[in-house]
């Protein structure tokens, strides 16, 4: 990894004199000068003046062709954020434009109930916000990342990993959805860099070790096309031009260890590119490299006919020659290549801008859908999951509509992530679904080149529950949570109070319910939650997973309730309420905390026993639980007084996590056709996994929210029913 390179403001000034485009030097240096005065006394953590980082972050800008506004912006864009300088100052010496600009890139201020990765999350959609209305912020957000991380190495190692991860999961997506291709792939290798050095330095050395050697392949490849080209009878508009390409090494990496393939099976690490002047020239060229060379089966891409969601077109095919060596073609025209190098930022470079409506929603529908989203859910790191997940995927199927407009998704998706991609209604009112004319199941992953078709209700039905665990596309599942948040309140409040118990019982947090409202008023805030049941119904819907708020809850609790409390030396003393033969009513236990055991995780209308631990109150089992029976076999006096028999309340009805394992033949469709019958019955599902046996057998294993034993025998019952399935039964821990 090279170092990056100082550039002053002379330097930026001589590359604007030596460029062919007209920009406004008066406003440029006015900017830097008032730029340089604002951080005069700031420094980096290289020990350098501050200054030099909105120089070089203008100087990128200036590459990708940007105009005036927006250098101004990049010399201006900390110093409303790091100086004294505010948004009226440069709005009244710059205009509006640059101070909209400046005024888009600037963070937050801190909002002390949000954790970083959330106030991360609210910076990067207020950026994604003011990007809708001017692309030319994201442009400066990505020039100013990139630069720092080019001057990562100065930062504290934990500050490298986290702007990395960030980066690799944020920004670089957005760079390659935007199509800017020089920006993606220095963000991915330089991310890389920081994240795992030793695999980037196991890659370099591979591609260093056989460097004259491919370049050598590649010199000769190209001068026999060059040839070919020349002695064909085809009339080119102008001779075409032909270019070897560089893998990255992040590209190489993801081969490698991601897909798991050998040096040697990686068709693309020897590659050439060809640019002629029209579309017609394309296809000729790629009819004379099949002429010249064997191509390999199922290896050609038309991405001229299906673009890519970011508007990059090119053709690809990878064929072998005469040495055996396969190699990829890249062939395109001029403008192709302007876009598939800087994407949107070819539009200013080249033609001032971007002109027409319909061009600069291919690039920001995505903008919108994300912020829409966003601003709809309880979760604030909602759109992070988008960006990571949906706006630039590691491998995309394109698949077409029956009026044969291509969609394109990320890999594995399905039925319903596609029917979401086209509308939100057509989502909502999806039956079912063909491909290629054939009725296929909702979790049908996907391919490219096929068609498919979603049969819809006349009427809105509503999403299955189910369905989120199908979908593979962050924005789909968002629209089924949302449609359950509006559409099923009532029970996702009842629900979501079930699991708030449930979690409280499971850490041990015994509080009043009229103060419920103090006790998650933080939490409340965080997810734009007015009242207890708006909480209580993000819950129930899957908007909140209230796991990961348990350790905060413990210490709270702790601190507001606990702090009189001394510490114990003895067991707890047991005041049993009796209702029959002396035994003890749960509810009614009084001054000692219980919990469920998760060995056996008993249901209301299993016969139970306590056990008194020392100093963590009463631990509740099953009386067939293997740790009781363990202890009836070895009958020690002394173990045998801290059994304890009680039994469950009349109106016990609260939902309890209770798992369960299911063991049947391995098919496609198993896993929708069980959460399907628990979805109908409408029991929550904390998680499930599954996993193949060498038989051809799998085991499925789902924790779910259970209100009774009977419940889960009914359940049990209806799962029996499903083809393949050989035993279902409660698991034990």
């Amino acid at each position: 990894m090279t170092e990056d390179r100082i550039v002053t403001f002379d330097m930026l000034m001589q590359k604007i004199l030596d460029g062919d485009k007209q920009y406004d030097f008066s406003k440029i240096k006015s900017a830097y000068r008032f730029a340089e005065k604002a951080h005069e006394g700031q420094f980096r953590s290289s020990g350098q003046p501050y200054i030099i980082h909105p120089v070089a972050v203008a100087d990128i800008l200036l590459d990708l062709g940007m105009d005036t506004d927006t250098i101004c912006a990049a010399l201006l864009h900390d110093v409303v954020e790091d100086t004294s300088a505010t948004y009226e100052q440069v709005r009244k010496l710059f205009g509006r434009d640059v101070a909209d600009l400046v005024e888009g890139v600037t963070k937050l201020e801190k909002i002390p109930i949000f954790n970083k990765d959330q106030q991360k999350a609210k910076d990067i959609c207020k950026i994604l916000i003011a990007m809708k209305n001017d692309i030319r912020v994201m442009m400066i957000k990505l020039c100013d990342r990139l630069h720092n991380m080019r001057t990562l190495q100065y930062r504290p190692s934990y500050k490298q990993q986290a702007t990395a991860y960030e980066t690799m999961n944020i920004y670089a997506p957005i760079a390659s959805r935007l199509g800017i291709e020089k920006l993606h792939e220095e963000l991915e290798d330089l991310s890389f860099y920081y994240l795992d050095p030793f695999a980037y330095a196991e890659i370099e050395k591979m591609l260093a070790s056989d460097k004259q050697e491919r370049a050598d392949f590649i010199t000769s490849i190209k001068e026999r096309i060059r040839q070919h080209l020349q002695a064909s009878d085809f009339q080119f508009e102008k001779e075409p031009q032909i270019d070897g390409r560089a893998k990255s090494i992040y590209g190489m990496y993801k081969k490698l260890y991601v897909k798991h393939k050998d040096f040697s099976e990686i068709y693309d690490k020897y590659a050439v590119r060809v640019i002629v002047s029209n579309k017609t020239e394309c296809y000729a060229v790629l009819g004379m490299i099949h002429d010249m060379f064997r191509p390999i089966p199922n290896r050609f891409k038309d991405y001229i006919q299906s673009p890519k969601e970011n508007n990059y077109k090119s053709l690809h095919t990878t064929v072998i020659g005469q040495e055996g060596i396969p190699f990829e073609v890249q062939i395109r025209t001029w403008e192709m290549h302007r876009t598939a190098e800087y994407g949107i930022a070819a539009h200013w470079k080249y033609k001032e801008g971007i002109h027409g409506k319909d061009r600069l929603d291919q690039y920001l529908n995505w903008v919108r859908e994300a912020i829409e989203i966003q601003q709809t859910s309880d979760d604030v790191e909602e759109i992070v999951r988008i960006i990571k997940n949906d706006v630039a995927p590691e491998s995309v199927v394109i698949v077409l509509t029956p009026q044969g407009d291509s969609v394109s998704l990320p890999g594995g998706a399905t039925p319903i992530d596609f029917a979401y991609k086209i509308h939100t209604q057509v989502g909502h009112k999806m039956m079912g679904a063909k491909v290629n004319s054939r009725i296929v199941p909702l979790n049908y992953q996907l391919q490219t080149g096929q068609i498919c078709e979603i049969l819809t209700s006349k009427e809105e039905k509503g999403p299955n529950r189910a369905w989120l665990e199908i979908a593979r596309t962050t924005s789909a599942k968002s629209k089924i949570r949302l449609w359950f948040k509006r559409e099923r309140r009532e029970e996702n409040i009842e629900t979501g109070r079930a699991m708030l118990e449930k979690e409280f019982q499971r850490c041990r947090i015994h509080i009043p319910e009229e103060d419920y409202r103090k006790f998650l008023e933080d939490d409340l805030k965080r997810h734009n939650c007015n009242t207890l049941d708006d909480f209580y119904a993000s819950i129930g819907y899957g908007g909140v997973s209230i796991q990961k708020f348990a350790p905060r809850w413990k210490d709270l609790y702790h601190k507001l309730y606990c702090q009189e409390e001394q510490p114990k030396a003895k067991s707890p003393v047991v005041q049993p309420v009796s209702r029959q033969k002396g035994r003890i009513i749960l509810d009614e236990i009084q001054d000692c905390a219980y919990k469920f055991s998760q060995c056996c995780n008993p249901l209301p209308g299993d016969e139970i026993v306590g056990f008194v631990t020392r100093g963590h109150g009463i631990s509740v089992h099953t009386v067939s639980c293997v740790n009781y029976q363990s202890m009836l076999k070895r009958d020690i006096p002394e173990e045998r007084e801290r059994w304890l028999e009680i039994q469950w309340t009349d109106h016990q009805e609260t939902a309890m996590q209770t798992s369960i394992e299911i063991i049947a033949l391995d098919r496609i469709g198993l896993m929708f056709d069980i959460t399907a019958i628990l979805t109908e019955a409408r029991i929550p599902i904390v998680h499930s996994s599954s996993r193949n046996l060498k038989n051809g057998n799998a085991i499925v294993d789902i924790c779910l929210m259970i209100v009774n034993k009977s419940q889960l025998t009914a359940i049990f019952e209806k799962i029996r029913k499903v083809k393949g399935v050989l035993t279902v039964e409660r698991a034990s821990n």
